[in-house]
């Protein structure tokens, strides 16, 4: 499946901008995510110059940074000033997919929606319409929200989810809920206990004092 870009940039200006987004050193790949290239794959592409606006449709899978983004449907557009909007949309049987590293930890963001914005120069992301947002340390669920709205800055660390009338088979009351596990203090940590004496078999009593 090709990788399809943005028509009015020519190949050797693109090879370049993938050239320099390159790691270096120590550098780690979740840190300004909203300044690396966003390079896309779909089954088809229509661009509208007029209205600077890319449109891919069947299958599209966008990654950014550490970001990644799935669903049959995606238009991207972008502000004389380089600032990215992106809307996706989910299928008839699959919600849209969001993927993006937290900074500095062993933690990533997770959400879910039947279609989901995302906006490079503020760093928001807004899952709209079953949405799921999920926060993991390493390979383990941590964090889950679920409502009509979640939307959640990765500037900021700061989410908010709205609930609605809208009802599902997992949420038959449509009202906002959340699972949220305690990190525990790694400075904290007990003592160990004492090892309990053992005891010892033996084939002889004590003799009594007189």
């Amino acid at each position: 499946m090709p990788v399809l870009q943005n028509p009015r940039f020519p190949i050797r200006s693109l090879l370049l901008a993938l050239a320099c987004a390159l790691p270096v050193g120590a550098v780690h790949a979740e840190l300004a995510d909203k300044d690396k290239p966003l390079n896309i794959e779909a089954d088809s592409l229509r661009y509208e110059d007029a209205k600077q606006l890319s449109v891919f449709t069947g299958k599209v899978v966008a990654t950014k940074g550490t970001i990644i983004m799935r669903g049959a449907r995606m238009e991207v557009r972008q502000d004389p000033q380089g600032n990215q909007f992106g809307l996706l949309v989910g299928g008839p049987n699959a919600l849209a997919f969001f993927r993006q590293k937290r900074e500095g930890v062993d933690e990533w963001i997770e959400g879910e929606g039947e279609r989901i914005e995302y906006e490079s120069a503020s760093e928001t992301v807004v899952f709209t319409g079953k949405a799921v947002m999920r926060r993991y340390r390493g390979t383990q669920l941590n964090d889950e929200s679920s409502g009509t709205q979640i939307t959640y800055s990765s500037a900021t660390e700061v989410y908010t989810v709205k609930g609605g009338a809208a009802a599902t088979a997992s949420n038959p009351s449509g009202r906002v809920r959340a699972m949220l596990t305690p990190i525990p203090d790694e400075q904290a940590k007990p003592a160990p206990a004492t090892a309990p004496a053992q005891l010892r078999s033996t084939n002889t009593l004590p003799e009594q004092k007189q």
